[in-house]
């Protein structure tokens, strides 16, 4: 765990050095279009959640449950009753 807290940590200071070698104008222009990409992303989400709550229904629509065993199984499904099944004898049982 060590060693990947030192790799880390030793890219991020190489990184910083990297960064800080730049010249001020590059460094404010590539601020600049990051910022202009979170702001354009953030803007299209704005539109999307717009447009899906405009063409959003409030209806709902409100119908019987429907048993999934019958609807897989068209055949004849009797229900098995839990009394039948005879879990032990009683002369098993201590």
């Amino acid at each position: 765990m060590k060693n990947l807290k030192t790799i880390v940590n030793n890219r991020l200071r190489k990184l910083n050095g990297q960064w800080r070698t730049l010249p001020l104008k590059k460094q404010h222009r590539y601020m600049i279009l990051l910022f202009a990409g979170y702001a354009l992303l953030s803007f299209i989400v704005l539109l999307k959640v717009g447009y899906d709550v405009k063409n959003s229904s409030n209806e709902m629509k409100i119908e019987h449950i429907e048993n999934p065993v019958i609807q897989q199984n068209k055949a004849q499904v009797t229900p098995q009753d839990s009394i039948r099944i005879i879990l032990k004898h009683k002369m098993y049982e201590k």
